[in-house]
């Protein structure tokens, strides 16, 4: 299942679990995990893409070991709301994704790596650093955003 709802995410979803977030760029795939119970999105590995299948193959090793039920990936909106080329590249990624069986929620990722990128500054990470690290921490921010949303949904 792949879905916009967060409500119909929520509703796939077993009682909690892990969660994965993934921004999904061209070079590179941004990953970060929550905790069990959805209080908080860490950044995690970062894969270099190669051939689809390798990426595949590194997403679901990592998915693997930590144990992960759901998948949230960041849609690329444009500001006035409309989608693109890159949109139509996550929507594909996201149905190469759909035989792992887990829920899909792609998330509206607007404004995600100028938050990450923020906060990056606020902790006085360097430049070059802020560089390699950038897509795990906007992966962050897309899976804290859903997370937020999937609790609220929940009460």
């Amino acid at each position: 299942m792949i879905t916009l709802s967060s409500a119909q995410f929520r509703d796939a979803l077993p009682n909690g679990g892990r969660l994965i977030g993934l921004d999904v760029g061209t070079k590179t795939i941004g990953t970060a995990l929550c905790d069990a119970g959805w209080s908080f999105a860490s950044p995690a590995t970062l894969v270099r893409r190669t051939k689809f299948q390798k990426d595949k193959a590194a997403l679901v090793e990592l998915m693997a070991k930590q144990v992960v039920v759901g998948i949230v990936i960041g849609l690329p909106i444009n500001l006035d709301g409309s989608e693109s080329p890159r949109s139509q590249s996550t929507r594909a990624f996201a149905q190469n994704l759909k035989d792992l069986g887990h829920p899909i929620l792609l998330w509206d990722e607007r404004w995600s790596t100028v938050a990450a990128e923020r906060v990056m500054i606020e902790q006085d990470i360097s430049r070059a650093k802020r560089a390699e690290r950038i897509d795990n921490h906007a992966a962050a921010v897309i899976l804290q955003a859903a997370i937020d949303a999937l609790v609220s949904v929940q009460i």
